[in-house]
Protein backbone atom coordinates (compact mmCIF):
# COMPACT_ATOMS: atom_id res chain seq x y z
CA UNK A 1 0.00 0.00 0.00
CA UNK A 2 2.79 2.45 0.72
CA UNK A 3 4.40 2.20 -2.73
CA UNK A 4 2.49 5.18 -4.20
CA UNK A 5 3.28 7.19 -1.07
CA UNK A 6 7.07 6.84 -1.19
CA UNK A 7 7.67 10.41 -2.49
CA UNK A 8 5.50 11.82 0.31
CA UNK A 9 7.23 9.66 2.92
CA UNK A 10 10.59 10.86 1.64
CA UNK A 11 9.53 14.49 1.93
CA UNK A 12 7.84 14.25 5.34
CA UNK A 13 10.63 12.24 6.96
CA UNK A 14 13.43 14.23 5.33
CA UNK A 15 15.14 11.22 3.80
CA UNK A 16 16.43 10.12 0.40
CA UNK A 17 14.59 8.06 -2.23
CA UNK A 18 16.68 5.04 -1.15
CA UNK A 19 15.74 5.64 2.48
CA UNK A 20 12.05 5.83 1.63
CA UNK A 21 12.32 2.61 -0.39
CA UNK A 22 13.61 0.85 2.72
CA UNK A 23 10.16 1.28 4.28
CA UNK A 24 9.11 -1.41 1.80
CA UNK A 25 12.23 -3.55 2.09
CA UNK A 26 12.27 -3.54 5.90
CA UNK A 27 8.76 -4.92 6.18
CA UNK A 28 9.31 -7.49 3.44
CA UNK A 29 12.50 -8.77 5.07
CA UNK A 30 10.84 -8.93 8.48
CA UNK A 31 7.85 -10.85 7.14
CA UNK A 32 10.05 -13.24 5.18
CA UNK A 33 12.20 -14.12 8.18
CA UNK A 34 9.37 -14.18 10.72
CA UNK A 35 6.90 -16.32 8.80
CA UNK A 36 8.58 -19.77 9.05
CA UNK A 37 9.96 -19.02 12.53
CA UNK A 38 6.51 -18.07 13.82
CA UNK A 39 5.03 -21.12 12.13
CA UNK A 40 7.51 -23.26 14.05
CA UNK A 41 6.65 -21.53 17.33
CA UNK A 42 3.00 -22.27 16.63
CA UNK A 43 3.86 -25.96 16.20
CA UNK A 44 5.67 -25.98 19.53
CA UNK A 45 3.36 -23.93 21.75
CA UNK A 46 0.05 -24.06 19.91
CA UNK A 47 -1.15 -21.51 17.36
CA UNK A 48 -3.46 -19.49 19.61
CA UNK A 49 -0.95 -17.86 21.99
CA UNK A 50 1.51 -17.25 19.17
CA UNK A 51 -1.24 -15.75 16.99
CA UNK A 52 -2.25 -13.35 19.76
CA UNK A 53 1.37 -12.30 20.27
CA UNK A 54 1.92 -11.80 16.53
CA UNK A 55 -1.20 -9.66 16.16
CA UNK A 56 -0.23 -7.56 19.18
CA UNK A 57 3.32 -6.96 17.89
CA UNK A 58 2.07 -6.15 14.39
CA UNK A 59 -0.43 -3.65 15.82
CA UNK A 60 2.28 -1.92 17.84
CA UNK A 61 4.47 -1.82 14.75
CA UNK A 62 1.76 -0.18 12.65
CA UNK A 63 1.15 2.45 15.34
CA UNK A 64 4.87 3.21 15.60
CA UNK A 65 5.22 3.52 11.82
CA UNK A 66 2.06 5.63 11.42
CA UNK A 67 3.23 8.14 14.03
CA UNK A 68 6.93 8.09 13.05
CA UNK A 69 8.74 11.41 12.82
CA UNK A 70 12.01 10.00 11.50
CA UNK A 71 13.15 7.30 9.13
CA UNK A 72 14.65 5.23 11.93
CA UNK A 73 11.36 5.13 13.83
CA UNK A 74 9.48 4.34 10.65
CA UNK A 75 11.78 1.41 9.84
CA UNK A 76 11.49 0.06 13.40
CA UNK A 77 7.71 0.14 13.11
CA UNK A 78 7.78 -1.51 9.71
CA UNK A 79 9.99 -4.34 11.00
CA UNK A 80 7.54 -4.98 13.83
CA UNK A 81 4.61 -4.76 11.43
CA UNK A 82 6.23 -7.33 9.15
CA UNK A 83 6.00 -9.90 11.93
CA UNK A 84 2.29 -9.95 11.12
CA UNK A 85 3.21 -12.11 8.12
CA UNK A 86 3.33 -14.98 10.60
CA UNK A 87 -0.46 -14.97 10.71
CA UNK A 88 -0.69 -17.20 7.63
CA UNK A 89 1.09 -20.38 8.82
CA UNK A 90 -0.69 -20.04 12.15
CA UNK A 91 -4.03 -19.73 10.37
CA UNK A 92 -3.33 -22.85 8.31
CA UNK A 93 -2.48 -24.75 11.50
CA UNK A 94 -5.67 -23.57 13.21
CA UNK A 95 -7.75 -24.64 10.21
CA UNK A 96 -6.13 -28.06 10.25
CA UNK A 97 -6.67 -28.55 13.98
CA UNK A 98 -10.22 -27.19 14.25
CA UNK A 99 -12.05 -27.93 11.00
CA UNK A 100 -13.51 -31.34 10.14
CA UNK A 101 -11.45 -33.12 7.44
CA UNK A 102 -14.02 -32.59 4.70
CA UNK A 103 -13.90 -28.79 5.17
CA UNK A 104 -10.14 -28.29 5.44
CA UNK A 105 -9.45 -28.00 1.71
CA UNK A 106 -12.12 -25.33 1.20
CA UNK A 107 -10.94 -23.35 4.21
CA UNK A 108 -7.30 -23.53 3.14
CA UNK A 109 -8.28 -22.48 -0.37
CA UNK A 110 -10.11 -19.40 0.89
CA UNK A 111 -7.23 -18.55 3.23
CA UNK A 112 -4.71 -18.85 0.40
CA UNK A 113 -6.71 -16.55 -1.86
CA UNK A 114 -6.57 -13.87 0.83
CA UNK A 115 -2.86 -13.41 0.09
CA UNK A 116 -3.60 -12.27 -3.44
CA UNK A 117 -6.79 -10.42 -2.54
CA UNK A 118 -5.02 -8.32 0.07
CA UNK A 119 -2.40 -7.21 -2.41
CA UNK A 120 -4.95 -6.44 -5.13
CA UNK A 121 -7.18 -4.43 -2.79
CA UNK A 122 -4.22 -2.47 -1.50
CA UNK A 123 -3.42 -1.38 -5.06
CA UNK A 124 -7.02 -0.17 -5.44
CA UNK A 125 -7.43 1.80 -2.22
CA UNK A 126 -3.95 3.28 -1.73
CA UNK A 127 -4.42 6.17 -4.14
CA UNK A 128 -7.80 7.37 -2.81
CA UNK A 129 -6.58 7.09 0.80
CA UNK A 130 -3.47 9.16 0.05
CA UNK A 131 -5.46 11.79 -1.83
CA UNK A 132 -8.28 12.03 0.71
CA UNK A 133 -6.65 11.40 4.08
CA UNK A 134 -2.86 11.49 3.70
CA UNK A 135 -0.22 8.78 3.53
CA UNK A 136 -0.16 8.06 7.27
CA UNK A 137 -3.68 6.67 7.02
CA UNK A 138 -2.27 3.85 4.93
CA UNK A 139 -0.86 2.64 8.26
CA UNK A 140 -3.64 3.75 10.62
CA UNK A 141 -6.37 1.93 8.68
CA UNK A 142 -4.70 -1.50 9.15
CA UNK A 143 -4.61 -0.75 12.89
CA UNK A 144 -8.39 -0.36 12.74
CA UNK A 145 -8.54 -3.92 11.41
CA UNK A 146 -5.85 -5.45 13.61
CA UNK A 147 -7.34 -4.32 16.95
CA UNK A 148 -10.76 -5.97 16.47
CA UNK A 149 -8.95 -8.89 14.82
CA UNK A 150 -6.89 -9.37 17.97
CA UNK A 151 -10.04 -9.22 20.12
CA UNK A 152 -11.83 -11.71 17.85
CA UNK A 153 -8.86 -14.09 17.94
CA UNK A 154 -8.82 -13.95 21.75
CA UNK A 155 -12.53 -14.71 21.88
CA UNK A 156 -12.95 -17.25 19.07
CA UNK A 157 -9.72 -19.18 18.42
CA UNK A 158 -9.50 -22.28 20.64
CA UNK A 159 -6.36 -23.52 22.35
CA UNK A 160 -5.22 -26.50 20.28
CA UNK A 161 -2.08 -28.45 19.44
CA UNK A 162 1.41 -27.58 20.62
CA UNK A 163 4.41 -29.56 21.79
CA UNK A 164 5.78 -27.27 24.46
CA UNK A 165 8.41 -29.76 25.62
CA UNK A 166 10.40 -29.49 22.39
CA UNK A 167 13.37 -27.12 22.23
CA UNK A 168 13.60 -24.12 19.95
CA UNK A 169 16.47 -24.20 17.49
CA UNK A 170 17.67 -20.64 18.14
CA UNK A 171 20.97 -21.07 16.29
CA UNK A 172 19.06 -22.34 13.29
CA UNK A 173 16.73 -19.35 13.50
CA UNK A 174 19.64 -16.88 13.64
CA UNK A 175 21.45 -18.46 10.70
CA UNK A 176 18.23 -18.73 8.72
CA UNK A 177 17.47 -15.06 9.28
CA UNK A 178 21.03 -14.03 8.39
CA UNK A 179 21.25 -15.76 5.00
CA UNK A 180 17.68 -14.87 4.08
CA UNK A 181 18.16 -11.17 4.86
CA UNK A 182 21.40 -11.11 2.85
CA UNK A 183 19.78 -12.81 -0.16
CA UNK A 184 16.59 -10.75 -0.14
CA UNK A 185 18.43 -7.47 0.37
CA UNK A 186 20.54 -8.23 -2.70
CA UNK A 187 17.42 -9.19 -4.64
CA UNK A 188 15.40 -6.10 -3.74
CA UNK A 189 18.30 -3.64 -4.10
CA UNK A 190 19.83 -5.16 -7.24
CA UNK A 191 18.22 -2.74 -9.66
CA UNK A 192 19.19 0.30 -7.57
CA UNK A 193 22.77 -0.76 -6.73
CA UNK A 194 23.53 -2.59 -9.98
CA UNK A 195 23.36 -6.37 -10.30
CA UNK A 196 27.12 -6.65 -10.74
CA UNK A 197 27.97 -4.15 -7.99
CA UNK A 198 30.20 -5.28 -5.10
CA UNK A 199 27.34 -4.82 -2.66
CA UNK A 200 24.95 -7.12 -4.49
CA UNK A 201 27.51 -9.80 -5.40
CA UNK A 202 28.93 -9.68 -1.88
CA UNK A 203 25.49 -10.15 -0.31
CA UNK A 204 24.67 -13.06 -2.60
CA UNK A 205 28.01 -14.67 -1.73
CA UNK A 206 27.42 -14.14 1.98
CA UNK A 207 23.94 -15.61 1.67
CA UNK A 208 25.33 -18.72 -0.04
CA UNK A 209 27.92 -19.28 2.70
CA UNK A 210 25.45 -18.72 5.53
CA UNK A 211 22.86 -20.95 3.86
CA UNK A 212 25.40 -23.77 3.63
CA UNK A 213 26.22 -23.39 7.32
CA UNK A 214 22.52 -23.32 8.17
CA UNK A 215 21.86 -26.54 6.25
CA UNK A 216 24.74 -28.22 8.07
CA UNK A 217 23.42 -27.09 11.47
CA UNK A 218 19.83 -28.11 10.71
CA UNK A 219 20.99 -31.60 9.75
CA UNK A 220 22.58 -32.15 13.16
CA UNK A 221 20.13 -30.79 15.73
CA UNK A 222 17.40 -32.93 17.25
CA UNK A 223 14.63 -30.38 16.76
CA UNK A 224 15.50 -28.25 13.73
CA UNK A 225 13.75 -25.00 12.94
CA UNK A 226 12.81 -26.50 9.55
CA UNK A 227 13.02 -30.24 9.01
CA UNK A 228 14.88 -30.42 5.71
CA UNK A 229 13.91 -34.06 5.28
CA UNK A 230 10.29 -32.95 4.94
CA UNK A 231 11.31 -30.43 2.29
CA UNK A 232 12.44 -33.35 0.10
CA UNK A 233 8.98 -34.91 -0.04
CA UNK A 234 7.61 -34.78 -3.54
CA UNK A 235 4.40 -32.98 -2.64
CA UNK A 236 6.30 -30.33 -0.68
CA UNK A 237 9.14 -29.49 -3.06
CA UNK A 238 6.83 -29.39 -6.05
CA UNK A 239 4.35 -27.22 -4.12
CA UNK A 240 7.10 -24.87 -2.94
CA UNK A 241 8.52 -24.51 -6.45
CA UNK A 242 5.00 -23.87 -7.78
CA UNK A 243 4.46 -21.27 -5.05
CA UNK A 244 7.67 -19.48 -6.02
CA UNK A 245 6.60 -19.30 -9.67
CA UNK A 246 2.99 -18.40 -8.85
CA UNK A 247 4.25 -15.53 -6.70
CA UNK A 248 6.24 -14.37 -9.72
CA UNK A 249 3.13 -14.51 -11.91
CA UNK A 250 1.05 -12.56 -9.40
CA UNK A 251 3.42 -9.64 -8.91
CA UNK A 252 4.62 -9.51 -12.52
CA UNK A 253 1.04 -8.75 -13.51
CA UNK A 254 0.76 -6.31 -10.63
CA UNK A 255 3.53 -4.29 -12.28
CA UNK A 256 2.83 -4.83 -15.99
CA UNK A 257 -0.93 -4.19 -16.13
CA UNK A 258 -0.97 -0.82 -14.26
CA UNK A 259 2.11 0.52 -16.07
CA UNK A 260 0.69 -0.34 -19.48
CA UNK A 261 -2.65 1.40 -18.93
CA UNK A 262 -0.99 4.49 -17.40
CA UNK A 263 1.36 5.13 -20.32
CA UNK A 264 0.28 8.13 -22.44
CA UNK A 265 -1.79 7.33 -25.50
CA UNK A 266 0.85 9.09 -27.58
CA UNK A 267 3.21 6.15 -27.06
CA UNK A 268 1.03 4.11 -29.39
CA UNK A 269 0.39 1.33 -26.87
CA UNK A 270 -0.58 3.12 -23.65
CA UNK A 271 -4.11 3.99 -22.53
CA UNK A 272 -3.50 7.28 -20.70
CA UNK A 273 -5.37 6.10 -17.59
CA UNK A 274 -4.99 7.57 -14.11
CA UNK A 275 -3.47 5.64 -11.22
CA UNK A 276 -6.93 5.07 -9.76
CA UNK A 277 -8.26 3.77 -13.08
CA UNK A 278 -5.26 1.47 -13.32
CA UNK A 279 -5.97 0.20 -9.81
CA UNK A 280 -9.59 -0.51 -10.73
CA UNK A 281 -8.30 -2.84 -13.43
CA UNK A 282 -7.20 -5.16 -10.60
CA UNK A 283 -10.64 -5.45 -8.98
CA UNK A 284 -12.24 -8.06 -11.28
CA UNK A 285 -9.09 -10.18 -11.11
CA UNK A 286 -9.06 -9.89 -7.30
CA UNK A 287 -12.70 -10.93 -7.07
CA UNK A 288 -12.07 -13.82 -9.45
CA UNK A 289 -9.07 -14.95 -7.40
CA UNK A 290 -11.08 -14.97 -4.18
CA UNK A 291 -13.97 -16.88 -5.74
CA UNK A 292 -11.57 -19.40 -7.27
CA UNK A 293 -9.96 -19.96 -3.89
CA UNK A 294 -13.35 -20.83 -2.44
CA UNK A 295 -14.23 -23.13 -5.33
CA UNK A 296 -10.84 -24.84 -5.21
CA UNK A 297 -11.76 -26.64 -2.02
CA UNK A 298 -14.82 -28.19 -3.65
CA UNK A 299 -12.77 -29.17 -6.70
CA UNK A 300 -10.14 -30.76 -4.46
CA UNK A 301 -12.71 -33.10 -2.92
CA UNK A 302 -13.53 -34.81 -6.23
CA UNK A 303 -10.46 -34.17 -8.37
CA UNK A 304 -7.53 -33.79 -5.97
CA UNK A 305 -5.09 -30.94 -5.45
CA UNK A 306 -2.91 -31.86 -8.42
CA UNK A 307 -5.84 -31.43 -10.81
CA UNK A 308 -6.65 -28.05 -9.23
CA UNK A 309 -3.04 -26.94 -9.65
CA UNK A 310 -3.05 -28.08 -13.29
CA UNK A 311 -6.23 -26.07 -13.94
CA UNK A 312 -4.74 -23.04 -12.21
CA UNK A 313 -1.51 -23.21 -14.19
CA UNK A 314 -3.36 -23.59 -17.50
CA UNK A 315 -5.79 -20.71 -16.86
CA UNK A 316 -3.09 -18.33 -15.64
CA UNK A 317 -0.82 -19.23 -18.54
CA UNK A 318 -3.63 -18.73 -21.06
CA UNK A 319 -4.50 -15.37 -19.52
CA UNK A 320 -0.93 -14.16 -19.90
CA UNK A 321 -0.58 -15.67 -23.39
CA UNK A 322 -3.71 -13.81 -24.49
CA UNK A 323 -2.54 -10.39 -23.28
CA UNK A 324 0.94 -11.03 -24.67
CA UNK A 325 -0.65 -11.22 -28.13
CA UNK A 326 -3.66 -8.94 -27.66
CA UNK A 327 -3.44 -5.86 -25.42
CA UNK A 328 -4.71 -3.08 -27.66
CA UNK A 329 -8.07 -2.67 -25.89
CA UNK A 330 -9.09 -2.50 -22.25
CA UNK A 331 -11.49 -5.43 -22.56
CA UNK A 332 -8.54 -7.61 -23.55
CA UNK A 333 -6.67 -6.64 -20.38
CA UNK A 334 -9.77 -7.31 -18.29
CA UNK A 335 -10.29 -10.72 -19.92
CA UNK A 336 -6.67 -11.75 -19.50
CA UNK A 337 -6.60 -10.38 -15.96
CA UNK A 338 -9.69 -12.31 -14.89
CA UNK A 339 -8.30 -15.55 -16.35
CA UNK A 340 -5.08 -14.84 -14.48
CA UNK A 341 -7.00 -14.19 -11.25
CA UNK A 342 -9.02 -17.41 -11.47
CA UNK A 343 -5.91 -19.41 -12.27
CA UNK A 344 -3.84 -17.98 -9.45
CA UNK A 345 -6.70 -18.49 -6.98
CA UNK A 346 -6.78 -22.17 -7.90
CA UNK A 347 -2.99 -22.50 -7.87
CA UNK A 348 -2.54 -20.80 -4.48
CA UNK A 349 -5.17 -23.03 -2.92
CA UNK A 350 -3.76 -26.19 -4.49
CA UNK A 351 -0.18 -25.71 -3.31
CA UNK A 352 -1.34 -24.96 0.24
CA UNK A 353 -3.46 -28.11 0.31
CA UNK A 354 -0.63 -30.21 -1.13
CA UNK A 355 1.63 -29.04 1.68
CA UNK A 356 -1.01 -29.45 4.41
CA UNK A 357 -1.75 -33.01 3.32
CA UNK A 358 1.91 -34.00 3.22
CA UNK A 359 3.11 -33.14 6.73
CA UNK A 360 2.31 -34.35 10.23
CA UNK A 361 0.34 -32.01 12.44
CA UNK A 362 3.38 -31.03 14.52
CA UNK A 363 5.20 -29.66 11.47
CA UNK A 364 2.36 -27.89 9.66
CA UNK A 365 3.18 -24.39 10.87
CA UNK A 366 6.86 -24.47 9.95
CA UNK A 367 6.31 -26.06 6.55
CA UNK A 368 3.43 -23.76 5.55
CA UNK A 369 5.58 -20.88 6.76
CA UNK A 370 8.28 -21.90 4.30
CA UNK A 371 5.66 -22.17 1.56
CA UNK A 372 4.48 -18.62 2.29
CA UNK A 373 8.11 -17.47 2.33
CA UNK A 374 8.95 -18.87 -1.10
CA UNK A 375 5.81 -17.23 -2.47
CA UNK A 376 7.10 -13.90 -1.12
CA UNK A 377 10.48 -14.49 -2.77
CA UNK A 378 8.72 -15.31 -6.03
CA UNK A 379 6.76 -12.07 -5.79
CA UNK A 380 10.00 -10.13 -5.43
CA UNK A 381 11.43 -11.93 -8.45
CA UNK A 382 8.33 -11.13 -10.48
CA UNK A 383 8.55 -7.43 -9.72
CA UNK A 384 12.30 -7.17 -10.28
CA UNK A 385 12.46 -9.28 -13.44
CA UNK A 386 9.50 -7.51 -15.07
CA UNK A 387 10.99 -4.12 -14.25
CA UNK A 388 14.27 -5.18 -15.87
CA UNK A 389 12.44 -6.43 -18.98
CA UNK A 390 10.65 -3.09 -19.36
CA UNK A 391 13.80 -1.08 -18.68
CA UNK A 392 15.76 -2.97 -21.34
CA UNK A 393 12.97 -2.37 -23.87
CA UNK A 394 12.84 1.38 -23.24
CA UNK A 395 14.11 3.72 -25.93
CA UNK A 396 15.95 7.03 -25.50
CA UNK A 397 12.80 8.56 -23.97
CA UNK A 398 12.86 6.01 -21.16
CA UNK A 399 9.33 4.82 -22.00
CA UNK A 400 8.93 1.01 -22.11
CA UNK A 401 8.16 -0.25 -25.60
CA UNK A 402 5.22 -2.39 -26.63
CA UNK A 403 7.61 -5.29 -27.19
CA UNK A 404 8.73 -4.98 -23.57
CA UNK A 405 5.18 -5.55 -22.31
CA UNK A 406 4.71 -8.39 -24.79
CA UNK A 407 7.87 -10.07 -23.49
CA UNK A 408 6.93 -9.43 -19.86
CA UNK A 409 3.52 -11.06 -20.33
CA UNK A 410 5.05 -13.92 -22.32
CA UNK A 411 7.66 -14.65 -19.65
CA UNK A 412 4.92 -14.79 -17.02
CA UNK A 413 3.02 -17.22 -19.22
CA UNK A 414 6.17 -19.32 -19.56
CA UNK A 415 6.57 -19.31 -15.79
CA UNK A 416 3.08 -20.79 -15.46
CA UNK A 417 3.99 -23.43 -18.05
CA UNK A 418 6.72 -24.48 -15.62
CA UNK A 419 4.07 -24.63 -12.87
CA UNK A 420 2.11 -26.99 -15.11
CA UNK A 421 5.13 -29.30 -15.30
CA UNK A 422 5.46 -29.20 -11.51
CA UNK A 423 1.76 -29.99 -11.17
CA UNK A 424 2.20 -33.08 -13.33
CA UNK A 425 5.07 -34.16 -11.06
CA UNK A 426 3.01 -33.66 -7.88
CA UNK A 427 1.23 -36.63 -6.26
CA UNK A 428 -2.17 -37.32 -7.79
CA UNK A 429 -4.04 -37.95 -4.57
CA UNK A 430 -2.18 -36.73 -1.46
CA UNK A 431 -3.32 -38.05 1.86
CA UNK A 432 -5.85 -36.06 3.80
CA UNK A 433 -4.57 -33.46 6.25
CA UNK A 434 -3.78 -35.12 9.51
CA UNK A 435 -2.29 -38.32 8.10
CA UNK A 436 1.11 -36.90 7.31
CA UNK A 437 1.43 -39.26 4.37
CA UNK A 438 3.34 -38.76 1.17
CA UNK A 439 6.10 -40.16 -0.90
Amino acid sequence: MVTPALPLIQSDLGTTPAGAAWTLTAMMLSAAVATPVIGRLGDLFGPRPVLLAVLAVATVGMVVAASAGSLGTMLAGRVLGGIGGGVFPLAYTIVREVFPPERIAAAVGLMSSMLGLGGALSWCVAGPIIDGLGWRWLLWIPVAGLVPGLAAAWWIVPAVGGRGTARIDWWGAVLFAAWLVAALTALTQGAAWGWSSPGVTGLFGLAAVLAAVWVAVEGRVAHPLIDLRLMRRRAIWTANAASLLSGYALMAGGLLFPLLVQLPEGTGHGFGSTATQAAMLQLPAAAAMTLAGMIAGLMERWAGSRAVLIAGAVLTGLGYAFVAVEHDAMWQLYAGGVARGIGLGLAYAAVANLVMAAVPAGEAGAVTGVNTLVRTVGASLGTQASAVILAVSAGPSGVPSDSGFTLGFAVSGGVMAAVLVLALLAPGRPGRAGRGSLC
